[in-house]
């Protein structure tokens, strides 16, 4: 019987959490699962105080319910975000609920650059004809990123990265957050109202939590006031974005271009190899036909120093509670 069970853990977790739980004193017991915890696999988890999940775990009512009765006290999630957690059930199971708020918020911004930067010079196309023997640069023109207005919606960890990272390469930096970072004003980065940051801006990039007020903040009447041919880019969450109006703007030539890292029904596709399957997502295969797409599979996350960080705070969290402390990462 193990002291914790991760859900949804591939080898990459496995080597962190193992590495990490080697520097205490009394390591945990810990059983690993591919699976992705449900109200079908919870069961799996019978007998540990402990579960850690991820990002498209279900942690509904009935599932933590389930966890509860089979002895689980605490819930760890090895991510920022916890909009796949109902808060409410599990307080009224008596389940503590913890997680990483800030494990390499370089690592998504990086990647979130990185994404901007390739999908502007089209280097994923480029690789593919190379590859392929075709030297012809045709439909590979970009721009130049210094003198374009990028728009940062959120300027929280990572959105301040990002918007740093865009000032050095010499854009006009717009950003959108109720709360205004003093360094960034430093900078020079105006904050302004989302309607007027996609006015304006070239380059729209989402960094913001799912919350209910940016559940869909990309939605048809924001994608039609933006400019003709910008860019977006998304590596916060999938849901920020409705992705129906997104594939409209595509595909009358209003949106320029596409990135994203997050998909609203990534659940059922990302994490795992489908080479072998048909896509059955008629919206995200749809997605896949545009020549101006770039899509990775939640990836922005998967560093060393990130992965290595999850699992450090994530065994903190569980020690800390489990001590009867106060743990700063709680969920409440």
């Amino acid at each position: 019987m193990a002291d914790l069970t991760m859900f949804s853990s591939k080898p990459y977790d496995r080597t962190g959490f193992e590495a990490a739980n080697q520097h205490h004193d009394a390591p945990f017991g810990i059983d690993f699962f591919e699976t992705r915890l449900t109200e079908r696999t919870a069961s799996l988890a019978a007998g540990s105080v402990a579960v850690c999940a991820f990002v498209n775990d279900d942690l509904s009512a009935a599932v933590l319910r389930t966890l509860s009765d089979g002895g689980t006290s605490v819930v760890a999630m090895r991510c920022a975000g916890f909009n796949n957690v109902d808060v409410g059930a599990a307080g009224d199971c008596g389940i503590t609920l913890v997680r990483v708020p800030s494990y390499s918020p370089n690592a998504v911004a990086e990647h979130t650059l990185a994404l901007m930067l390739g999908l502007n010079r089209h280097i994923h196309r480029a690789h593919n004809r190379v590859r392929d023997g075709n030297f012809s640069l045709d439909g590979l023109v970009g721009f130049d990123m210094a003198g374009k207005t990028a728009a940062v919606i959120g300027t929280g960890r990572v959105g301040a990265i990002v918007a740093r990272l865009l000032w050095h390469l010499r854009c006009e930096v717009v950003a959108v957050d109720p709360f205004e970072d003093e360094h960034l004003l430093e900078l020079g980065v105006s904050y302004v109202s989302l309607n007027e940051a996609l006015t304006k801006a070239d380059i729209v990039t989402l960094n913001c939590p799912l919350i209910e007020q940016t559940h869909h903040l990309i939605d048809g009447e924001a994608l039609a006031v933006m400019k003709q041919g910008a860019m977006l880019v998304n590596t916060g969450r999938g849901a920020l974005v409705d992705t129906d109006a997104v594939v409209e703007a595509l595909k009358i030539g209003h949106l320029g271009s596409l990135a994203l890292d997050v998909y609203e029904e990534e659940g059922d596709l990302f994490f795992e190899d489908r080479s072998d399957e048909i896509i059955d997502d008629d919206v995200f295969a749809r997605l896949l036909t545009f020549p101006n797409v770039l899509i990775t599979a939640h990836q922005a996350f998967l560093t060393r120093e990130a992965l290595s960080a999850i699992a450090e705070t994530t065994l903190l969290n569980i020690r800390t509670v489990l001590a009867g402390e106060a743990c700063e990462n709680t969920i409440s």
